[in-house]
């Protein structure tokens, strides 16, 4: 699993002094996020391996938190999960990051790994595999 942290490191900067806007695109339809956070994260491995047969994991992991109000993505969510299915399902959850007097587009390859819903919002955790930017 390559991942930039430099990448991370400039999105944790720019949060400090501006929200970024963060959206979830599941089958051709956009859902906004809010409360994003991204922390990397340990993973309660001692060595790296791969993960119920799905996915290689190395001991430590960039993770995102967010929550939405777009409950319609419920049942979408069962399709998206490993337990449910024999694989994961890649989620991408886009921004846009000023960085060097350009807005780059940033995509996260992610897997949902948890949600947790309430009756006005639901709160996903998502684990970053790869990332691209434009």
């Amino acid at each position: 699993m390559e991942i930039d942290e430099k990448l991370f490191v400039n999105i944790l900067e720019v949060q400090k002094a501006k929200q970024l806007d963060f959206f979830l695109h599941y089958d051709n339809k956009v859902y906004p996020l809010e409360n994003v956070k991204i922390v990397k994260s340990n993973i309660p491995v001692i060595k790296p391996t791969t993960r119920g047969g799905s996915y290689f994991s190395g001991v430590s992991a960039f993770k995102i938190k967010a929550n939405t109000n777009e409950l319609s993505l419920i049942p979408l969510l069962s399709q998206s999960m490993l337990g449910p299915n024999t694989e994961f399902r890649e989620l991408e959850v886009k921004t846009k990051l000023p960085l060097n007097d350009e807005i780059k587009k940033i995509t996260f390859y992610t897997y949902l790994t948890n949600s947790m819903q309430s009756p006005n919002h639901l709160e996903l955790n998502l684990t970053i595999i790869r990332t691209n930017v434009e």
